[in-house]
This record gives structure tokens, sequence and C-alpha cells, in this order.
């Protein structure tokens, strides 16, 4: 005897707006990860983001009698997104007055690879948006922050979405000509702000010399070798740490770092393990401190290539081990 399959989504969409719990989650998690992804470049905060799909979610519940099938729930649940996020973002005034580095961005938090994979076309979704490099690498999202709120929303629902100028004036409630004037100066913005190598590149996955980069990062820390990491920097190499203040800039102030980190004083022995962050290479680093048996999630270090060389180093604390999927120490604890 066959397994009945899941009911019809007019049946769903009915029962949900009669108050049914399972039905409404049967319709809305599938759209999860991308609502997350969406929130996420609107705030740069991978925390920030979960917070705001859960509203979304919570509105989306209050007004389940406005329910409709098909592409417009879709469509719904995104104005109900972006509109939680503009709110957000007017109790928050979280907007960079002028970006010079990623410091100016304290809020800015990375996304884990890993669930960005999770937001691609569904069988049942068509419309569903594979995440491509160069709409979500940390200097996009840092680069977006600047903008507006309404412009940075009007860029990424008609860029990002490939929503029409009718369909993005509706949802933020202006005009066709306003909405088209916003996009061109928000597109306006993020071409000066971009470096132009950034926007040369579409391909999701690393490139061999990323991948030859990483793994080098990754031996010369664990062996303490700060000639060899030097050797894999620009000149002008710029290390920053969300949610510090910090700025280092040149490979002078990239030694001092070094030494603080291999020297006599250095915190520990360091583990380190290869994951990738929006859509580039990472390094996620484990300290283990004297007196201590295991090695411990310290931090994340987000890499930039250009060039042949590493020229930017964003690190983050391990407050995200979770998310990309990583255990809390290294070796992972065994089950008994």
């Amino acid at each position: 005897m066959t397994k009945p399959g899941p009911p019809p989504r007019e049946e769903l969409v009915a029962a949900a707006k009669g108050g049914d719990e399972s039905a409404f989650a049967a319709l809305v998690e599938p759209h999860r990860r991308e609502l997350h992804v969406h929130c996420y470049r609107m705030l740069g905060s991978f925390e920030a983001a979960e917070d705001q799909v859960q509203e979304t979610f919570m509105r989306a519940w209050r007004g389940r009698d406005r329910f409709e099938g098909g592409r417009l729930f879709r469509a719904w649940l995104y104005r109900i997104a972006t509109n939680a996020c503009l709110d957000e973002l007017r109790r928050s005034e979280r907007r960079v007055p002028a970006l010079h580095s990623f410091r100016d961005v304290p809020w800015l938090q990375p996304y884990p690879d890993r669930l960005l994979d999770e937001v691609a076309p569904r069988e049942a979704e068509p419309d569903a948006m594979v995440v491509a490099r160069e709409t979500i690498e940390l200097t996009f999202i840092a680069v977006i922050q600047t903008l507006p709120p309404r412009q940075r929303a009007v860029l990424i629902l008609r860029d990002l979405l490939e929503w029409s100028a009718r369909e993005t004036a509706a949802l933020l409630e202006m005009s066709v000509p306003a909405a088209n004037s916003a996009l061109q100066r928000a597109r306006q913005t993020v071409q000066e702000l971009r470096p132009a190598e950034r926007l040369e590149r579409s391909a999701e996955d690393l490139t061999e010399q990323e991948r030859r980069l990483l793994q080098g990062f990754i031996d010369s820390h664990e062996r303490g070798d700060a000639a060899a990491a030097a050797a894999m920097v620009a000149d002008d190499i710029r290390i920053t740490m969300p949610p510090h203040p910090f700025l280092f800039e040149g490979r002078e102030a990239m030694a001092s770092l070094l030494e603080r980190a291999f020297g006599p004083e250095s915190p520990g022995d360091w583990l380190l393990a290869p994951t990738r962050a929006n859509r580039q290479p990472t390094a996620a680093s484990y300290l283990r401190q004297p007196g201590d048996s295991e090695y411990r999630a310290f931090k994340l270090d987000v890499l930039r290539v250009e060039s042949g060389v590493i020229a930017e180093v964003t690190t983050f604390d391990a407050s995200l081990f979770d998310a990309f999927g990583l255990p809390p120490t290294w070796p992972p604890e065994r089950s008994s």
C-alpha cells in the first residue's frame, strides 16, 4: 500500500487560512533560506537576518487570511520580509555614511556557503535564485550598507531578484519613475565602491588559486611560520575584525599580528580547518591554550584574493561556528 502524498497546495492554503499551523509551516518553510539571504543582504548581519525571518513568518501568520497561491505567495513573503527589514533599519539606524574598510560596518557577519547552497531553484519554485558569488561577497554586502534603505531594497529586488520596476514600486509604495531613479543611484554607488576585479567575478566555486592560498594560509598558521604567511599576502594587505574598530594595513602591521599569534607570547597552539563564507575561501581557527587538552573554536578568517595574493583578511569570532557546521572543539566530540 503506497503512502499518501502531501496535500495539494490549495488544500494547504485553505488549511493555513483556517489556522492550521502545520499547513502554514509547510507553505513557508521552503522559503526560509532564500528569505534569510534576502534579509542578510538588507542588514549585513546573519543573526539580524535570523530575527527578521522569524518576524516575517509571524507577520505572515497574522495576515494569513490574505494568502494566495502560486507565484504570488512567494512575492507576498518577500514583501513582508522587505518591510520587516526596512522597519529594523529605521529602528537601528544601521547605515554606513562612508566605507573605508569593514571596520566601518561593525555589525557585518559572514554567511556560510553550506547554507547558501540550499538556495537553488526547485521544481515547485522555479523562480528561486542561485546565490551568485558577486551578489554575496563581503565587499558587496558592505558596499550596499552605505545605501539608504529604500535604495538598498530597490537594488536587491531589481538586480538580484529580477523583479520588474512595477513590482518593486508596488512593494515599496513608490512610483515607477521614483523606483527607477533609486535603482540608478544605487547602481552608481555600487559601481564606485566595488573593486573592478570583483565586478568581473561570477563563479560560485573557489578558483584553484584560492584553494592553494587557503591551504597555504592554514599550513603556515599551524606551523607558526610568519615568513610563509607573509609571503602570500599583498604589500597593502588589509586586516579588519568586525565588530572591533581595528584596522591593520600593510605587511608591517600584519607582522605585528603574526608576532602576537606565533611568538613567545602566543596564546597557544593553532589548528585550522578550511571552509567557505560568502563564496570566499575561509579558515576556521581552533586554539589549544596551555594546559588544555582540546582545541576550541576561536575565529573565522575570510580571505579576499586578488592578483594571485591574499589582499584582505576579515576576522570574525567563533559565534557562528555552528551555522558553518563546525564543531566547538577539535577533535569533535564522539558519541558514546
